[in-house]
């Protein structure tokens, strides 16, 4: 507790910065809890770059937290040979206007050119920049869904890639030898603008990003007689200028924006978690569709890299997954790019280890390779960028993750909610030409494949105890995995630390995808459970697989499922 008190001491009196730090430290003074969750460990900083609360210390998103990692960064890019170029943009939450300027001011301190957004812009576009203007490196400042005490920080490579796990490990070794007040360079961001250190990125760049991400449509021709209606929100994010402009230019005359989430505000007033995974998030668009009653109502998350969708079905509205959106979406470019003519040689989708497996049968239907990876979208990245290397970029088709990212093409390298709304409401109008709705398309595909039910479950685990209990539960079932799961035989436990594979008869599989804190239970009848801590959420996770004649079936067994391993885990 005396080192907690010192950092305590030392920021009371050095970070002075942001006027908000010192009355935040403040009122804390008689708080040992509060100091200690605030300075008990620095922000973590992986490959998905810094996440955590807004506010004071060293376990919080803050200006010299911020500036830390820049510097680190900064260095990182200076010693390894890395074009000294960094492209920049940031999202709608609080203060993340700030730690971009603030970041572009530290940068340009030590000697590194700036190109950043004019406004904020979403995720996909700070790759679209990285690759556009031949940067060595990205910053996007964003907490993606999270609440809205939440910011983040996330570093991207040239190849427009979030940064690998071997660069995330050297910028953490330079961030951990940095004085977080004294050992950062920084100057006057307006002074590095007009110094020619920090340039405005230019309207002809956003504009090729658009028409990138139209070459990404397959029937866009249909779309403006389709008499398609959409209701809209951005949750009150980046995504409200593209995601209107691509549909608007494609033809869709009718997009009715739900008006309460149109405008940028990080408070997120209407939807406390502004998570298009979510009914609550989408609730006032929900409230609008049964005023407007369109086809399709569509919402972006605040970094416009996620996308949920609600469709009519009957006299409701239902909410579809981020699992069955893909599978829909891989299905319909399957099969119309085959009808086209335009589908490469040797074709690619890609998914994550925790995304449904009805993609297997659907690429085995039409002769698409799959490739699986770890979660998380630079993976999918990666894989693009290693067919780049070997000039067969064309070959990837489709890459999603259960969790709402989706892309198509490989100009950008993570999930794009721009040109995945622009599909899927294509998707919707070629449909919609045929007389079929989503919820019909949805069932012909279910009807075809079998019904693959998925549900993810989260257990919040806050604070340091949380830390350690994550990490007791994990080592726990690596010990003593359960040899059934709500009366379900385990037939196989996958490992992703250790990188091998146990079956239930003794023999050993090694695994070829990177390691991770990663555990995957095979049961019987292609049903599965994986468990992971998340690498960006003080939460743990579990995604549950079920395969049923029908949905209830399929249901009912992962209710089965989730009630014993739940007990398993204690919780």
């Amino acid at each position: 507790m005396a080192d907690i008190q010192k950092m305590y001491e030392l920021w009371l009196e050095k970070a002075v910065a942001d006027p908000d730090l010192i009355a935040e430290l403040t009122s804390v003074a008689n708080d040992e809890e509060g100091k200690n969750d605030r300075f008990y460990r620095d922000l973590e900083f992986g490959t998905g770059g810094l996440r955590g609360v807004i506010g004071a210390g060293t376990n919080r998103m803050n200006i010299y937290t911020v500036n830390k990692a820049t510097q680190g960064l900064a260095e990182y890019i200076l010693e390894n040979g890395v074009t000294k170029r960094v492209a920049l943009s940031y999202d709608s939450r609080i203060k993340s206007d700030y730690f971009a300027k603030s970041t572009a001011a530290v940068l340009a301190a030590n000697g590194i050119e700036v190109y950043i957004y004019t406004e904020l812009m979403p995720t996909p576009m700070l790759s679209w920049a990285v690759r556009a203007l031949g940067c060595g490196a990205g910053v996007m400042v964003t907490a993606s869904h999270n609440p809205a005490k939440y910011n983040g920080y996330k570093v991207y490579g040239s190849d427009g890639c979030q940064v690998t796990l071997e660069a995330a490990e050297i910028i953490l070794g330079k961030i951990n030898n940095i004085d977080i007040f004294d050992g950062v360079k920084t100057m006057d961001f307006d002074k590095a603008v007009a110094d020619g250190m920090v340039k405005y990125i230019e309207d002809s760049v956003i504009d090729e990003y658009i028409a990138k991400v139209k070459e990404q449509g397959l029937h866009t021709d249909l779309v403006a007689d389709s008499g398609l209606k959409v209701v809209y929100t951005p949750l009150n994010g980046t995504g409200n200028k593209p995601v209107r402009r691509v549909l608007k230019e494609i033809g869709i005359k009718d997009v009715v924006v739900v008006p309460e989430q149109e405008m940028p505000d990080g408070n997120f007033p209407t939807c406390p978690f502004p998570n298009p995974e979510i009914q609550e998030a989408l609730q006032y668009g929900l409230n609008l569709c049964e005023k407007e009653k369109p086809d399709l109502l569509l919402a972006t998350d605040p970094d416009c890299d996620r996308v949920g969708i609600a469709v009519p079905d009957g006299n409701h509205y239902e909410l579809f997954t981020g699992n069955e959106v893909g599978a829909l979406l891989l299905e319909y470019i399957c099969k119309e790019r085959i009808a086209l003519g335009t589908m490469p040689k040797d074709p690619i989708a890609v998914k994550t280890i925790v995304t449904t497996d009805i993609t297997k049968a659907i690429c085995a239907k039409y002769g698409v390779e799959l490739r699986e990876v770890l979660t998380g979208f630079k993976f999918i990245g990666e894989q693009i960028g290693w067919l780049e290397e070997k000039g067969e970029e064309n070959r990837y088709i489709f890459g999603f993750e259960e969790s709402y990212g989706y892309l198509a093409g490989g100009y950008v390298r993570d999930k794009d909610a721009v040109v995945a709304s622009m599909l899927i409401c294509e998707m919707a109008a070629f449909y919609r030409t045929k007389g079929i709705s989503l919820i019909e398309a949805r069932k012909r595909m279910y009807d075809e494949y079998g019904v693959y039910f998925n549900k993810l479950e989260n257990f919040t685990c806050e604070g340091a105890s949380g830390m350690q209990r994550m990490k007791e539960i994990m080592a726990g079932l690596r010990a003593n995995a359960p040899k059934t799961i709500g009366g379900v035989n385990v037939i196989a436990v996958a490992d992703y630390a250790a990188s091998e594979k146990k079956n239930a008869d003794g023999g050993v599989e090694k695994l070829t995808l990177p390691k991770s804190d990663v555990i995957t239970f095979y049961l019987t009848d292609d049903a599965s459970v994986i468990i992971r801590p998340s690498g960006t959420e003080p939460k743990i996770k579990v995604y549950y697989t079920t395969k049923g004649a029908d949905k209830a079936a399929a249901t009912e067994l992962q209710a089965k499922l989730s009630a014993d391993f739940t007990k398993i885990l204690g919780f």
